[in-house]
């Protein structure tokens, strides 16, 4: 037969051999009973190797009072979310405050009822090991998001690839330990290389487990790369009948550095931004279809724009434009293309760190904090040709 569960160990605290006699006698049915008569062996029990499960603590004794007791108990690691109601004769809203503000859960006033005290004991044990039960839950969950951030993180491209001419960095920033965003590329050769960036609606798990589905279903668009409405054709029709609440916004960009060209395509994602040498102006590039995984008939289309020497391009998610000042005014991505007009000089290794620094400063969050949205930054510079 299975063992009946241990009986909870309840401290009595009180320097009145009446008061422990008393709530002793309404306890002893039902709870283990130990007893201090002062501050000092309270805290020696407490911090014991048989630790009391609740402690009932008088206000008012000698040497140390109630209020010290509790201070101690809640500023050791070994005994702080032992839960403690202090009993007393005092009724005052002051007294009760203080009581609250140094750590316990509850009062019990003088003279005692039995009933009461029962009631009340039994009550802050269930909340006891129902705040047990929910922090277990959490670190689970928490182990479990761990989990999946290093999964996610091991799916996402190690580096970037290294193609004559090129220069790609990726910055890749989670809202929360699992994110919506994703990014990857179709090597072809060490000329030509697809690049994608996707943004899936929402947060959390369920965005990411539709991100993750995004790098089997690019794989499968590798034989025509070079067509970007294709591939964002071949990704709808991989995604969708795969879920009903989310969908996923993308951008595919396909460098020819032979024929020195780009193609891209979108589907309701923002633009494509790209900064001319020659004229020092960024430029917004749309070719936008609907969004991926909710219209089986949907219909994408490319443009193709020349690439020259010193030239920028950089595709993004809608974290970038979207982070809110303290007015709650959208950074936007009239300044996003402001920022790459200002700063035509910044390494391309430096530029996304130093547009986070221009999204910190705007939103008056230190970076890696308050932040609304997954963020991911493509920033490509064609350095020759």
């Amino acid at each position: 037969m299975p063992e009946a569960p241990a009986q909870k160990c309840i401290l009595i605290v009180d320097d009145t051999p009446i008061n422990i006699g008393v709530i002793s006698g309404a306890l002893k049915d039902s709870f283990r009973t130990k007893v201090a008569t002062n501050g000092e062996k309270a805290l020696a029990i407490a911090s014991g190797d048989d630790k009391p499960d609740l402690i009932l603590l008088d206000v008012m004794m000698p040497v140390m009072d109630g209020y010290e007791v509790c201070r101690r108990l809640k500023a050791n690691p070994e005994t702080r979310d032992i839960p403690v109601i202090f009993l007393t004769g005092q009724t005052g809203t002051e007294d009760e405050t203080k009581g609250f503000e140094v750590g316990a859960v509850d009062y019990i006033h003088k003279p005692f009822s039995e009933a009461v005290v029962k009631a009340r004991v039994r009550t802050h044990l269930m909340l006891r090991e129902a705040h047990a039960q929910i922090a277990k839950q959490l670190l689970a969950i928490n182990i479990e998001l761990e989990m999946a951030r290093q999964i996610q993180l091991s799916i996402l491209p190690r580096s970037t690839p290294k193609i004559a001419g090129l220069n790609i960095v990726a910055s890749y920033i989670p809202m929360t330990s699992v994110a919506g965003d994703f990014y990857d590329f179709i090597i072809v050769d060490d000329k030509h290389v697809g690049i994608l960036v996707a943004d899936v609606s929402g947060h959390g798990l369920p965005s990411a487990l539709i991100a993750s589905m995004l790098q089997v279903a690019l794989t499968a668009q590798a034989a025509h790369a070079s067509d970007p409405a294709r591939v964002l054709s071949g990704l709808n029709q991989a995604l969708c009948g795969k879920f009903e609440q989310n969908f996923v916004t993308a951008a595919y960009a396909f460098v020819d550095m032979e024929k020195n060209v780009m193609t891209y395509a979108g589907a309701g994602h923002p633009p494509l931004l790209f900064r001319s040498k020659s004229s020092g102006k960024v430029s917004e590039v749309l070719e936008n279809g609907l969004f991926l995984g909710q219209f089986p008939e949907a219909t994408y289309a490319s443009l193709t724009l020349p690439v020259g020497v010193g030239d920028r391009t950089v595709l993004y998610t809608d974290g970038i434009p979207e982070t809110k000042n303290s007015s709650e005014v959208e950074f936007g991505t009239a300044r996003l293309m402001r920022f790459m007009e200002e700063n035509p000089a910044l390494p391309v290794d430096k530029f996304a760190d130093g547009l986070l620094d221009e999204l910190s400063s705007w939103s008056q969050q230190p970076r890696g904090q308050g932040q609304q949205d997954d963020i991911t930054i493509l920033t490509i510079d064609f350095h020759h040709l």
